[in-house]
This record gives C-alpha cells, structure tokens and sequence, in this order.
C-alpha cells in the first residue's frame, strides 16, 4: 500500500462493525465479500473484462479481530488446503518465540498468512501468536477458493508474489537486526515501516503505528530500556519525535543515516566511579 493510501485505508478501519475473532461450535461468524472488490491489488491483475466475469466468482468468507491477541488457529484449520488467510485491511504482529526470547514481524493489507507446519524433523520448540494492533479485517482463502479461482491463473500468481515480497521484507529485517548500533538499527526500520504505513508531511513523514518501545525491541533484538533510551537520543538529535503511536520522521533516511554515521554514541557512564578513565589512566602509570 502507498503512503497516500494508508490515509484511506485508516479511515476505513473506523467503520467495521466488529465480529467474534473465532469460529464457534462449528460455525463461522464471517461475511462474505467479492474479493476483487476487497483488493484492489489483486483487482489490478485483471483487465477490465476479465475482472467482471472473475468478480462474480472470486468470493472468499471474512471476518474481523478487535484490538489484541486473536487466535487464528480456527481460522487456519478452516483454510485447509487453501492458500490461507489473506489480510485486507489493518496492522497485525507476528510473534515467534524460541526459548525466552520473541521475534516480531508486522503485516497488513495484501499479506497472506499461513500456519506454522510442525514436523518431526523440528528440533527447536516454536511457539506462534497473533496480535492486532488495529482492528483487522482478514479473507479465509480456503479449498473451496482455491477451487472456484482456479479458472484465473493470476489470482495464484499476485498470492505467491505478495508471499516472495514478504520474505524479502524479513530479509530487510535480518539485515537491518544486524546493524551493531542500536539507533541505525531503529532509524532504518522507522523507514522500512514508513513505506507502507507512513504519510507525507511537509517535514518528512508521519508513521501513526501503535509501536511500543518492547514492540520495536522484539523486531530488531533490542530490550525495551535500550530503545527508550535509543528513541530519546534521536528525538534530542531532532531525527525521531513523537510518542510511540504517533512519531514523525524528519528529513530524509539519508539525512538520517550521515547523522548517525558521524555523531559519535555517547559514552556510557560507569556509576562506579573507580572505573573512571581517569583512575584507570592513573593505575596504568603507576605499573
């Protein structure tokens, strides 16, 4: 999604009706929809013939998630054997966790979202889970989809494009994660979210996520103090201000980045005071 259209898809968040987030005894608390008119994306793929004969036909069931935790294994298991679940509308956080520690990946409009498949090959305990931090709206792309879409090779071909852009952007996260310095590391995720999320001001741009210092620590490997302390440093340095789900990124990434790279950090102080480097020098000379 463009920066000008995040604008319009925000506002349509406001306007849901908000549903059960999971299947109940055996029913489905969903709506249906015409998928091509949910996603404009995918609608691009058709030429205007095309889209009216597959319109008809290219229907999916939806249903939509508060604020919060959502379980989707239920939604998962009703897209069995079908390409899986299709975001159309919000902001969604992907945690997975190993051991004591969790890794956060955001997706939104146009990704698709498949269960974690155990196998007996798997040595490492993988614990996934879902949270909303807008209200979401998601299509289930079950069997029966994949059956009524099959006469329409493309709709197969954007689903596996959009899933290659995907692991390309956690490709991006990986590397942004391997930065050593902690405020490259959340400048440059700042801006790989602003993207997708972001809105142009005349300043630089608006990133309204709800991105909570722990949140932004799970994504580049971070704990939550560091980024507080992180984010204060570049909003005294005028780079990143705002509160967590409203900051504003000012000037450019580039600009950003010549900053970063020549301001030196700032040097940590030792609360105790015989570390000083004085004391040290001292001690160097005395041997």
């Amino acid at each position: 999604m463009s920066l000008e259209a995040s604008g319009s898809a925000a506002r349509r968040l406001s306007q849901w009706p908000l549903r059960a987030d999971r299947p109940r005894d055996g029913e489905f608390p969903a709506t249906h929809c015409f998928l091509l008119d949910a996603d404009d994306d995918l609608a691009e793929a058709f030429d205007l013939r095309m889209r009216l004969a597959a319109r008809q036909v290219v229907t999916a069931a939806v249903f939509e998630t508060a604020v919060g935790e959502c379980e989707l294994d239920p939604w998962f298991a009703a897209a069995e054997h079908g390409p899986g679940l299709l975001v159309l509308d919000g902001v969604i956080a992907v945690d997975a966790r190993v051991g004591d520690r969790t890794a956060t990946e955001l997706v939104g409009s146009g990704d698709l979202l498949q269960p974690r498949i155990h196998t007996a090959e798997d040595i490492l305990e993988h614990v996934a889970s879902w949270r909303a931090l807008t209200p979401a709206r998601l299509a289930v792309l079950d069997a029966a989809f994949a059956e009524r879409s099959r006469p329409w090779p493309q709709i197969q071909h954007e689903l596996l494009r959009r899933a290659g852009q995907r692991a390309a952007d956690l490709d991006v996260l990986r590397a942004i994660a391997s930065q050593p310095r902690l405020e490259v590391r959340l400048v440059l995720v700042l801006w790989h979210f602003a993207r997708r999320w972001g809105r142009v001001e005349h300043t630089g741009i608006h990133l309204c996520l709800p991105l909570t210092h722990r949140l932004l620590g799970q994504i580049i490997g971070a704990e939550r103090p560091s980024v507080s302390h992180a984010l204060a440093r570049l909003s005294r340095a005028g780079l990143v201000t705002g509160g967590a789900d409203d900051l504003h990124l000012h000037g450019t990434v580039e600009d950003h980045l010549w900053q970063l790279m020549e301001r030196p950090a700032e040097p940590v102080v030792h609360a105790d005071r015989h570390t000083r480097p004085e004391r040290l020098a001292r001690t160097d000379a005395a041997s």
